[in-house]
């Protein structure tokens, strides 16, 4: 039996709005992932330990606060510092397209902006795995 596709959904910051993440945790559980919810209001230090605890194969971390520019990359030195390069990042959210570049520079995979589809990323995710389920 092949190995579900462990992914991680994670609301970084003081951020109270999750529809977004959870309509993109429904999707990719529909499409046959294990979806693992953490709830509002993360710091990076807690997405990171549960993305271990967890043992995610995907860390998907959705934001509307604004503060991407910083809490992004610093999920991205803490998963560094932990010597964890095995897991695929993405990020989604309100992100102007300005930014976009310097978090794909920090080591965010992908950044989903809203309108993408599900299908986008359930996509990306299968395409872009670092360890194989």
């Amino acid at each position: 039996m092949e190995k579900k596709i462990r992914v991680l959904v994670a609301k970084p910051g003081l951020d109270g709005h999750d529809r977004g993440a959870k309509v993109i945790a429904r999707a990719l559980r529909d499409a046959g992932m294990e979806v693992i919810y953490t709830g509002l209001r993360q710091t990076p230090e807690q997405i990171v330990q549960a993305g271990i605890q967890e043992d995610a194969d995907v860390i998907a971390m959705s934001i509307l606060s604004g503060a991407h520019n910083h809490l992004f990359p610093r999920v991205m030195e803490l998963l560094k510092e932990k010597k964890i390069d095995d897991v695929l990042v993405i990020g989604g959210g309100v992100i102007p397209d300005e930014d976009i570049p310097a978090l794909k520079n920090a080591g965010i995979a992908a950044i989903f902006t809203p309108g993408t589809p599900t299908t986008e990323t359930i996509e990306f995710i299968k395409n872009n795995l670092k360890r194989k389920a």
